[in-house]
């Protein structure tokens, strides 16, 4: 739908689409499974994004049968009414980051790399599911993987990911932090603007998250066009203590949504600003969400959640 232009009371101009007044709440458009259960998928991803500050829509790209007590099986719900729910949130609410969990098929997958490229300029944070923390269902079908890779990947202001993951799309070891190190650079490669790669799965004391961020050189002047443009890579290390807590899950769902949320509610400050602005959402996520977890909730006497 063509953006209307529209006449702004203050300054008498015109903008070329909506803008955000006091009392107008900045939206994220979750595209994700959906968990009976609550403690993962898109409920879990509305709850995250509220705690940042912003409104959580939802597009439900699989359904699941699960609980606290694991799951029992995915379902990939169709392109078409996957694309429809998608268009009409877009279109409607003021959708301002975008954050995807699992997509299921290589069609909903192929399908929502085609809206994020419709979509470049709005920040879109890729939490790269494929399996549930208990369960044998897959919620990303391994036809869907390379679709993922290149389709989807090179749309990301920001991949979430966790070791095993990025052992499958990065197609190396991810065991120890060097090894991360390097499978980070790789996704980077793929073209994300960005890489989260969880440490929770490496070996040692503390459980460090590496974010990689590629830095690119404004474009050059008339008599510097010659000279292609460099990017360089920023990798910050960030620590956490380990945690002794039961298992939980949706801890991944809750992490990238609460970066989706503070990337939508500092949707200014991203368009001037996005890399300082980007590591500044990641920083407080990871403080907010390290604090939920120690808190995890027991709501079914199985995988804790969390809850606030």
């Amino acid at each position: 739908m063509p953006k209307v232009a529209t006449r702004s009371p203050q300054t008498n101009r015109l903008d070329s689409g909506p803008r955000l007044k006091r009392d107008v709440v900045p939206c994220v458009l979750a595209i994700g499974g959906l968990d009976p259960g609550g403690g993962a998928g898109v409920l879990a991803d509305a709850r995250a994004i509220a705690r940042a500050g912003a409104f959580g829509c939802a597009a439900i790209s699989v359904l699941t049968v699960q609980s606290t007590s694991g799951m029992r099986s995915a379902t990939s719900t169709s392109k078409k009414e996957l694309v429809a729910a998608c268009a009409e949130v877009l279109r409607h609410q003021h959708v301002r980051a975008i954050k995807v969990g699992a997509l299921g098929s290589v069609e909903n997958t192929r399908a929502v790399g085609e809206l994020l490229a419709t979509h470049r300029k709005m920040p879109a944070v890729i939490d790269t599911v494929m399996k549930p923390t208990r369960g044998r269902s897959r919620l990303l079908d391994d036809r869907a993987v390379e679709a993922l890779r290149d389709r989807v990947l090179p749309r990301a202001a920001l991949v979430t990911v966790n070791a095993p993951e990025a052992e499958v799309l990065s197609e190396r070891r991810v065991t120890r932090l060097d090894e991360a190190h390097d499978a980070a650079l790789v996704l980077l490669k793929l073209g994300a603007r960005a890489v989260l790669l969880k440490g929770g799965h490496l070996t040692g004391p503390h459980a460090i998250d590496l974010l990689a961020v590629a830095s690119t050189e404004p474009a050059p002047t008339k008599k510097e066009r010659a000279r292609p443009r460099a990017t360089a890579v920023h990798v910050i290390e960030l620590k956490a203590p380990r945690l002794d807590i039961p298992a939980t899950h949706g801890g991944g769902c809750a992490l990238a949504s609460l970066i989706a949320g503070k990337l939508a509610s500092s949707a200014d400050d991203y368009a001037a600003q996005p890399e300082r602005t980007l590591e500044s959402a990641v920083r407080w996520a990871k403080t907010i969400h390290h604090a939920a977890l120690a808190r995890a909730a027991d709501v079914g006497g199985h995988l804790r959640v969390l809850f606030a």
